[in-house]
């Protein structure tokens, strides 16, 4: 009888390599990793952070990391497309499950969500985020600045995320704003990428709109992107609505005319060799899939970053 292999979410022995299970079986963990908070041997914790408070449009952002779990599912059984390695070859990674934070209590969340990923970050364990929506960046930026310095962020998106605030009301849609004002992020060593939503203030962050994207081509930003971060360390946030609604309907804040899966794949891989520290994909919200359209396009990109973060460390 052949080894057996089913639920490696609670039986795998080694962080490393990748072993097929059965697709439509078995415990749901981010690419069938082992479910752990024990992080000493890990490279990097996947992180589920399913908060949606700060969402602008429509809820349900918190469901989006376990729609992300059980679409990686279909996908753990050989290495991600378009990358001449395996990252779980070279990355011991775990999945940590979801940061607790108590809904009922929300001006506590930030400092809670910070908090945890600062204790993730201090056993030197990168960390890969699922949101919830996009104000799940901040505390993570809160905690990475803290251990790493000012930041390079390189942002996929539909919208800036850096609408001013007169007040101290925070959401997903200027906690951008507040981060480069905290010095968590260097907007002049920053790209934002996908934008296709008016700000008329850029405060200094450099917009390549999807327009951009689609008339100059993807290499052409790949260049820019890389001329702008250069060797400081980054941090990289994807919102899903960065891809148009055709591959990513389930999401709170859709808008026409964005990149498709494909484009915003070879963006990344492009990317390859820039230093990063830590990295994020928000906004996958289940309720407005179809056919978990979304949710694949999300663990594809999880798998994209991780593979980003496994060239970075062997520098």
């Amino acid at each position: 009888m052949s080894k057996d292999y089913s639920d490696l979410a609670f039986r795998r022995d080694d962080l490393k390599g990748t072993i097929a299970e059965p697709t439509y079986a078995g415990a749901l963990s981010f690419m069938r990793r082992r479910y752990s908070r024990d992080t000493a041997a890990a490279d990097v914790a996947v992180v589920g952070v399913p908060f949606d408070l700060g969402t602008t449009n429509r809820p349900g952002a918190r469901l989006g990391p376990r729609a992300i779990r059980a679409a990686s599912s279909t996908m753990g059984w050989d290495r991600t497309w378009g990358w001449a390695f395996d990252p779980f070859d070279e990355l011991a990674v775990v999945d940590y499950g979801d940061c607790l934070f108590d809904h009922g209590a929300p001006t506590a969340i930030p400092a809670q969500l910070a908090d945890e990923i600062g204790r993730i970050l201090a056993k030197d364990c990168a960390t890969l985020v699922l949101g919830g929506d996009h104000f799940v960046s901040y505390p993570s930026l809160q905690a990475h600045a803290k251990k790493h310095g000012p930041l390079s962020l390189i942002h996929f998106d539909a919208h800036s995320d850096t609408w001013r605030r007169e007040s101290d009301r925070l959401d997903h849609g200027s906690m951008f704003w507040y981060a480069a004002n905290e010095g968590l992020v260097v907007p002049e060593r920053s790209a934002q990428i996908g934008i296709r939503t008016h700000n008329d203030e850029t405060h200094g962050f450099n917009i390549f709109s999807a327009d951009d994207v689609e008339e100059r081509g993807t290499d052409a930003i790949v260049r820019a992107v890389h001329d702008i971060v250069g060797p400081h360390p980054c941090y990289v946030t994807f919102d899903i609505d960065c891809l148009d609604p055709a591959f990513a309907p389930g999401t709170g804040t859709p808008v026409v005319g964005g990149l498709s899966s494909a484009t915003a794949r070879r963006l990344l891989r492009g990317l390859a060799g820039i230093d990063v520290r830590g990295m994020d994909v928000v906004e996958v919200a289940p309720a407005y899939d179809h056919a978990e359209i979304t949710a694949l396009a999300g663990a594809a990109i999880a798998m994209d970053l991780l593979a980003l973060f496994a060239v970075s460390q062997r520098r």
